[in-house]
């Protein structure tokens, strides 16, 4: 489970993986080499927070290709961390990493700021035609 404090989002450690493309031992390797800081669950196992793994993300660069086809209808849906916010005065810049899929959106900052959108948090990238819609999940916003 998530855990959502005041200052950050931390995923346990199969989440992150999922979200990095690689899988929870790969992840645990990174972390026992000292290549991923990771924090204490309050059930004893490692997390990372979600900051930590937009860093990840960002630094990654090209991400693999899936290995596996995803089902897709006329709205598509990806499940991703934000890796970067840029606002200005009237509209904002969302970055984010959806598995292997980088996903920009413009919306307004107005948008932005309801959403609190920022760095390391879970969101969802709904896709309709040519517009790109960031939703946050229930309960996180």
């Amino acid at each position: 489970m998530r855990l959502v404090c005041p200052s950050m989002t931390v995923f346990r450690i199969g989440e992150a993986a999922d979200l990095l493309g690689v899988s929870a031992d790969t992840l645990r390797r990174w972390a026992d080499a000292g290549k991923v800081e990771t924090v204490p669950l309050p059930n004893g196992r490692q997390g990372v927070e979600g900051t930590v793994l937009a860093g990840l993300i960002r630094g990654a660069g090209e991400p693999a290709s899936p290995t596996a086809p995803v089902k897709q209808s006329a709205r598509n849906r990806f499940l991703g961390i934000v890796t970067k916010v840029t606002r200005d005065t009237v509209m904002a810049q969302v970055e984010m990493q959806a598995g292997p899929f980088r996903v920009v959106s413009l919306m307004s900052r107005e948008a932005a700021d309801d959403l609190q959108l920022e760095p390391g948090m879970l969101a969802v990238a709904a896709v309709k035609s040519t517009n790109v819609v960031i939703e946050v999940p229930e309960g996180r916003a």
